[in-house]
């Protein structure tokens, strides 16, 4: 297995996944007054009137919403909604949480610098990808791009992805909670990214995506802990930023779907609980805003910013709301506190928790 660090300090330990350490904001993680509405809605955000500190921020990632959006075309959102089956999602599925959807595309493949995947696929010969909650779908499409032969499959539980696509790639409405429609032994590749927050039982979702997959066919599961800590202590406990991380967590143990996937190491065991083997695995500590000194850390963490600042009422809402009970007016107070912390570049260097795994199913699989 291998590992890597994208956050400009100390790579994670050798072995990530032998050895379950919680991310920093775990420690102290229970019910707290960071888990209060009423406290962020009592609290004064610290220098609210003087936007100065922050204009070189707000300019940069103004042009990087240019740069990226130009050619990517429960209170006033709107949600996926089924009432037939058991699908539920966190986020919402209009335009601006799309748009904030297709900046994070962006981002994470700036992670892996400029690549759509790890896994060691012989791209002359496979034939059929899936595309496991798509979402806006430019994962699909840009794969599809790049190897017109193979076709591919995007499936998610809201149809928001774009009309134009190319002729090789069409998109499903599927709740992979579910059981899998598609025909066993069928895919060379199935890939899965950000499924945080939405999945019930992540073992079952592997068994599935084996009896998909051929004999000798790779899965790569591409997933993130919504906790937010520093490497060097700049976010305080109970901090706006490590508030974010907790809320999240409780409201996971409420909802049933772990917003801590990388901290609960549900990735590695359900793989080889499923049969996969050949593991390979890569855990990034990932910026989000532009602390680092690093050129490429630096831009990953300004298009981290601004994926978050996109929508943040969209990715807090269902948590914040919904599930914990929080007033409009604490959560609104809230998103101020965030919002100031986040772009404190000199004083806040905040990262997220992010891993890739690899597996292949044996090539010996027996057939069905």
């Amino acid at each position: 297995m291998s590992s890597g660090s994208a956050s400009g300090a100390s790579p994670p330990p050798a072995d990530p996944v032998s050895k379950k350490s919680p991310s920093p904001e775990a420690a102290g993680a229970g019910v707290d007054v960071g888990l209060s509405g009423d406290h962020w809605h009592q609290t004064a955000v610290p220098g609210a009137d003087d936007d100065s500190a922050f204009e070189d921020v707000i300019s940069s990632t103004a042009s990087l919403s240019a740069s990226i959006l130009e050619y990517r075309t429960i209170q006033g959102r709107t949600y996926h909604s089924d009432k037939s089956t058991t699908a539920e999602y966190w986020a919402p599925n209009d335009e601006n949480q799309n748009e904030a959807q297709d900046i994070i595309h962006h981002t994470l493949t700036l992670l892996l610098k400029g690549k759509l995947f790890r896994a060691p696929l012989d791209t002359e010969k496979i034939e059929r990808v899936l595309d496991v909650g798509t979402g806006t779908g430019l994962w699909a499409i840009d794969f599809a791009d790049q190897y017109p032969h193979v076709e591919v499959i995007g499936t998610d539980l809201s149809p928001i992805q774009p009309s134009w696509v190319p002729p090789n790639v069409r998109f499903e409405m599927e709740d992979a909670t579910q059981p899998w429609t598609f025909k066993e032994n069928s895919f060379d590749y199935i890939h899965m990214r950000y499924l945080f927050g939405s999945i019930s039982d992540w073992d079952r979702l592997f068994e599935q995506a084996y009896r998909a997959l051929k004999p000798g066919g790779w899965i790569e599961t591409f997933d993130a802990d919504a906790g937010l800590f520093s490497e060097d202590n700049t976010v305080a406990e109970n901090s706006a930023l490590d508030t974010w991380g907790k809320v999240f967590r409780e409201a996971g143990k409420k909802f049933g779907r772990t917003f801590y996937p990388i901290e609960e190491n549900v990735q590695v065991p359900g793989l080889e609980k499923a049969g996969f083997k050949n593991l390979d695995v890569w855990d990034f500590n990932v910026p989000i805003n532009g602390f680092s000194k690093d050129k490429h850390l630096r831009e990953i963490g300004q298009y981290s910013q601004l994926s978050v600042e996109r929508d943040l009422e969209g990715m807090v809402l269902y948590a914040f709301r919904q599930v914990m009970d929080w007033k409009d007016v604490e959560i609104h107070a809230f998103i101020a506190h965030f919002r100031r912390q986040l772009r404190d570049v000199k004083n806040c260097h905040p990262v997220f928790k992010v891993r890739v795994v690899c597996a292949q199913k044996p090539e010996d699989a027996p057939a069905p």
